[in-house]
């Protein structure tokens, strides 16, 4: 009975295959419907903020005139939009819409004695037309939160008393300064207003606000803060869903923030109701305002094309410079980046995108899809089932099942948590296996041809290295199909384990090494024992540590967290410009030439096979690049073609340099022994 059950192992191998073969058959419909919605949206539009506009206003000798020209210059540099925040009362006075008294400045202006348990705000207005568009959001903010305001008069002009100590007053959100907005409308920017969370949700008033925006043009929203817009209220008053109609009734969509910490508190939720009318943004910090344009530059036309970010936010602030004893602000640098001599706006249209209102993605989801899919989990599954058996053959069979009978039950528990387990296990057991073959077929040949020519042995390695990567990428069609959802362009979803993907791989080729290479479960078992009989010396322990430091750095510089050098970053910036998308470093100066070399090396010496430990890295890696979902398919694709080629060439270096040292040795080192 067990060498039947070894049998049909065996031979279900063969079966698995073809499962994998379907799966990726099945999967590239699905990547071609990817493909579709990743050509649906190509504007790119350009936000400033305007409060800190406002800002740097209040440092000039005349702060309205300061900003009417900053505002024709941004206009002309093809800023198309203006973040527009919740105004407040601190910001209104910077606009000069209104003056604040405490309750003793307002004694000592009136000689009036206050009573001294009293600790109110005092509004006066500027003219009688920013009282008659200022006074009712004010009233109406403060009526929302129960504060008493009542009218008050100082010198003939009419004004407002509210209730609650100035500190507290200053800091509430009002609705926009509505002569801002038509002032910003008038002169044709789009606005983008920033809301926050931190008033009571109110329908009315909610509906009233945006029903404003949308019949001036608004067609999206960015919020401002930790949490959505009627996040705080959404258990007492489903305050979510209602706030998503409005949207949806409006047709106003969200902006997702890029690269923030944690996402706002119900935002994904809030993406799903409005049926993912979302767009991703870019924001420059206004530290970052002052980089070199070059860098800013750069930074955009990258964003654009690799990232799919369709919104840039530029920030700046006034800063004091005391070598010039004056305060400065980043606006000509921002500016100079956009047009000359940064040029991100060409870079940006070489592209291929169209500065304007940015549009969220049209979702392509062709109706036999979801059947596809089941598929692709299929072969999946017999990927991963196959890797495994070349470590536990006698499990081959058992491993399918319980695989499939896993991802039917976590696709009822979690769908989004089985298709990232089954991508992340996919993309781990492609590379691996290539690999095993791959080691397989040297040993092989090596038994079966001794004294293999040079010449044959190079072509052999390049056509083994290619013929790896094809199985390499046969991970590709089912990780793209299995995370084919906008939640993941949007990064409102991410790929999980990417640690993971970086590390086991490079575990399980070292442990084939090492363990596996024998033909028979016998060998494997007598090399463990023999590994577990081997004294530790100091030499390992030494060998372990550098493998430990070196293994720390990898990961430390695996996805986005990982710090670059200026070195780095300019030669980053050198590949970029040369090719237009740069290949990973990692692949074509490391691990692919290190792949070259060790095959080539494998084909006499069998000890070359530990190059390959490393060189899978480069096979890990490509099918990595792959589950960067915001990253458009077809700047991956070139991505990894581009280290293949130039990893090969500088492969075959590697093997020219190793020929010319191996000859060198022969030649002197007899002359050593002497």
């Amino acid at each position: 009975m067990v060498q039947k059950w070894k049998r049909w192992n065996t031979a279900a191998r063969k079966w698995l295959w073809i499962l994998v073969v379907l799966g990726v058959a099945a999967a590239l419909p699905v990547g071609y419907d990817r493909l579709q919605t990743e050509t649906t949206s190509k504007n790119v539009e350009l936000v400033f903020n305007y409060r800190d506009l406002v800002d740097i206003s209040a440092y000039q000798a005349h702060p309205q005139d300061f900003i009417s020209e900053q505002l024709d210059r941004l206009q002309a540099a093809g800023v198309t939009s203006m973040a527009l925040f919740e105004s407040t009362l601190d910001e209104l006075v910077k606009s000069r819409r209104v003056v604040l008294y405490d309750s003793q400045q307002v004694a000592d202006l009136t000689g009036n004695v206050i009573s001294p348990n009293e600790n109110f705000t005092y509004v006066t207005f500027t003219n009688e037309d920013q009282a008659l568009r200022i006074r009712p959001i004010i009233e109406q903010t403060f009526m929302m939160l129960d504060i008493p305001v009542r009218s008050w008069e100082y010198n003939g002009s009419e004004g407002l008393v509210i209730e609650t100590p100035r500190a507290n007053a200053i800091i509430k959100p009002l609705s926009p300064d509505p002569i801002a907005f038509e002032m910003l409308r008038d002169r044709g920017f789009q606005i983008v207003p920033r809301l926050t969370d931190s008033l009571p949700y109110n329908q009315e008033h909610t509906e009233n606000l945006i029903a404003y925006f949308a019949e001036n043009g608004v067609k999206r929203i960015l919020f401002d803060g930790e949490a959505v817009k009627g996040f705080n209220d959404e258990a007492e008053q489903e305050s979510m869903t209602a706030f998503a109609e409005l949207l949806n009734k409006y047709d106003i969509g969200l902006v997702a923030i890029e690269n923030i910490r944690n996402q706002q508190k119900g935002f994904a939720k809030l993406a799903y109701l409005t049926d993912y009318n979302v767009t991703r943004v870019y924001s420059l910090s206004a530290r970052d305002a002052n980089l070199d344009v070059d860098v800013i530059s750069d930074r955009f036309a990258l964003a654009s094309k690799d990232r799919n970010i369709r919104m840039f936010y530029l920030n700046a602030e006034p800063s004091r410079d005391m070598t010039k004893a004056s305060i400065t602000h980043p606006l000509d640098n921002l500016i100079e980046s956009l047009t000359e001599p940064g040029h991100a706006i060409k870079k940006i249209e070489d592209n291929g995108f169209t500065i304007g209102p940015a549009e969220a993605f049209k979702v392509t989801d062709s109706s036999l899809q979801r059947y596809f899919k089941m598929v692709v989990v299929v072969g999946a599954v017999a990927l991963i089932a196959l890797m495994i058996s070349f470590y536990i053959p006698f499990l081959t069979i058992a491993a399918f099942l319980f695989g499939m009978v896993g991802s039917a039950g976590l696709y009822v528990l979690n769908a989004s948590l089985m298709e990232q387990a089954l991508a992340l296990f996919t993309a781990i057991s492609a590379p691996t296996l290539a690999v095993i073959l791959a080691i397989r077929k040297v040993d092989h040949s090596r038994k079966q041809v001794q004294n293999m020519k040079t010449g044959q042995r190079l072509s052999n390695a390049i056509v083994l290295m290619l013929t790896t990567t094809v199985l390499t990428l046969i991970a590709v069609p089912l990780v793209v199909a299995l995370l084919n959802n906008v939640t993941y362009m949007l990064v409102l979803d991410q790929f999980r384990g990417v640690s993971l993907l970086a590390a086991a791989p490079i575990a399980l080729i070292a442990l084939y090494v090492v363990l596996y290479r024998g033909s028979s479960a016998g060998s494997t078992f007598a090399a463990i024992r023999k590994l577990l009989q081997t004294p530790i010396t100091l030499v390992w322990i030494i060998g372990a540590g550098v493998v430990g430091i070196v293994g720390m750095y990898y990961l430390s510089r695996t996805g986005n967290a990982g710090t670059v050098s200026s070195i780095e970053m300019a030669f980053r910036s050198f590949l970029e410009n040369t090719f237009g998308v740069r290949p990973r470093n990692k692949e074509f100066l490391l691990a692919h030439p290190l792949m070259v070399l060790g095959l080539f090396l494998s084909f006499k010496y069998r000890y070359g096979v530990y190059l390959l430990i490393i060189g899978v890295m480069g096979q890990l890696s490509m099918v990595g690049t792959f589950t960067h979902i915001h990253t458009p398919l077809d700047i991956s694709a070139i991505r990894v073609v581009l280290g293949l080629v130039l990893g090969l060439l500088i492969g075959l270096i590697a093997v020219g340099v190793w020929q010319v040292a191996e000859r060198i040795w022969k030649q002197w080192s007899p002359q050593l022994k002497r």
